[in-house]
């Protein structure tokens, strides 16, 4: 079981409270948020990481050195920003199966890892993405399923979005796939693949039931430093 975790966000909304650090390491109660997310992917049977990094990503390998309780971690390092896709396509030149798990460095969506992996082996899905469902979707945007959990579109984010399934940030993604020559060494995995090439892949939602908190804005920050006191060891 092997995971992408993308590490290297700058964290620029958050630069009033974290000044910097890689979004990633931003502190919560004192712990990195990789530490929480890491020890996430301990209890789900995860072994291997690949960690993306780029900006200060001298801070997490002198914090994370080659291993986290029994995880075992490699980096794979931007020279220059590659977007989410770009830092995907680049982690995934170093995984070692035919798939991984891939997970955002500054969010936290806790759900059944083994859940996920079922249902993209079922569908025999390029890409399944973890869906969360939210009551107020302005800040994410909504992704749209048919019956069969097969993804039929995309909905920009607006304050009129209202209720639905959110892209979560967690997904089973296939090393084949994304290391295809259409895809270039830097663009968007939401918009330059998600977006772009959902009417002719097969990609795949999986809704899910779990704690979700994005830190990418300073009042959710703020409220992770309470609530993953749940989390601490």
């Amino acid at each position: 079981m092997e995971a992408v975790v993308l590490a290297g966000g700058f964290g620029t909304r958050l630069q009033k409270l974290v000044n910097d650090v890689p979004k990633s390491m931003a502190l919560i109660n004192g712990k990195p948020f990789l530490e929480f997310l890491l020890n996430y992917l301990t209890g789900q049977g995860v072994d291997r990481v690949v960690l993306s990094v780029g900006y200060k990503n001298e801070m997490i390998q002198s914090h994370f050195k080659d291993k986290f309780k029994h995880l075992q971690l490699v980096y794979a390092y931007e020279e220059e920003p590659l977007g989410t896709g770009g830092g995907i396509k680049n982690a995934f030149s170093m995984v070692e199966g035919e798939l991984a798990f891939v997970l955002n460095g500054d969010s936290m969506f806790r759900i059944d890892l083994n859940a996920l992996m079922a249902e993209h082996r079922r569908t025999k899905a390029d890409i399944t993405l973890a869906l969360r469902y939210l009551e107020d979707t302005e800040r994410f945007g909504t992704v749209v399923l048919d019956d069969q959990h097969h993804i039929t579109g995309f909905r920009e984010k607006n304050p009129d979005s209202g209720a639905g399934y959110i892209n979560a940030g967690v997904y089973v993604i296939n090393k084949q796939y994304i290391l295809q020559p259409d895809f270039p060494a830097a663009f968007s995995i939401e918009k330059d693949c998600f977006e772009k090439y959902f009417s002719r892949s097969n990609f795949v939602g999986h809704p899910a039931k779990g704690y979700f908190l994005d830190i990418g804005i300073p009042e959710d920050y703020m409220k992770a430093q309470d609530e993953f006191r749940r989390f601490e060891d």
